[in-house]
């Protein structure tokens, strides 16, 4: 699909990799939607790449619909959807004063980074089904952003791994299952990267998170990511697959 001229979604398009795959988009010409539950860091970002911003909880199907409904109405319908919105969260199973993990933390980010996924992913494909074919008899494309802890998930990271896994265990049967709506489905599973989460962490941290990484040894560029959630656009035999970006790098337990 060729990005000029499409109506693009990005959710947690204000900050981190979601702003840089809005960005990258915008520069390959298509009219972009920043979705987002930070109304003012969205609205910073669309005013920047000539978007629109949507206030977008995608856990909440109200607030989704109303989103998708704003996008269209400025944009068109929708042909491309990222999505990058995430939430993260370290707790072992049993704490430090030998109780258990609550199950409210596992829920949450499950909740967030899986269904909330699916679910408007559910809604964007519904929309995008009705839409003409384009060549190929393609009408859309969509990606979900996993993490390398879906395959090698450190102490602690129980509930964002499995919601991780979850995406990567999606994304074969959602692209056999939009493959008769010419929807095509893809996920990358990124490692280490230099977004403003990790740029919190002190400078010695990230220096010892870069060594890790066989090659090349530094954080991972937003940029990066972006160009390759651009390409699984344009790529139109990219189907089903989930690709690890990483470096070579393999998370050790802790």
């Amino acid at each position: 699909m060729d990005i000029q001229g499409q109506a693009a979604l990005v959710t947690g398009g204000a900050s981190g990799l979601g702003e840089a795959t809005a960005r990258e988009l915008a520069r390959l010409g298509a009219r972009v939607a920043v979705l987002d539950v930070n109304a003012e860091l969205a609205a910073k970002v669309a005013a920047d790449i000539g978007g629109i911003a949507c206030v977008c909880d995608i856990t909440n199907t109200d607030s989704v619909q109303a989103a998708l409904d704003r996008a269209t109405e400025a944009h068109g319908p929708a042909r491309i959807l990222m999505n990058i919105a995430g939430i993260g969260t370290a707790k072992r199973v049993v704490q430090k004063d030998g109780s258990a993990a609550p199950l409210e933390d596992f829920s949450r980010v499950v909740t967030v980074n899986l269904i909330g996924a699916y679910n408007i992913s559910r809604l964007f494909a519904a929309q995008c089904a009705k839409l003409s074919p384009l060549e190929d008899g393609e009408r859309g494309v969509m990606m979900f952003t996993a993490s390398v802890a879906a395959f090698d998930g450190q102490v602690g990271q129980q509930a964002y791994s499995a919601s991780k896994g979850g995406l990567v265990g999606m994304t074969l049967p959602m692209a056999r299952d939009l493959a008769q709506h010419g929807i095509r489905v893809c996920t990358v599973a990124p490692g280490l990267f230099a977004t403003p989460l990790m740029k919190q962490l002190p400078e010695p941290v990230q220096a010892s998170l870069a060594a890790s990484i066989p090659f090349p040894s530094r954080l991972g560029k937003p940029e990066e990511f972006a160009q390759l959630a651009c390409h699984i656009v344009t790529n139109g035999h990219l189907n089903g697959e989930v690709i690890r970006l990483d470096g070579a790098l393999r998370m050790a337990p802790r």
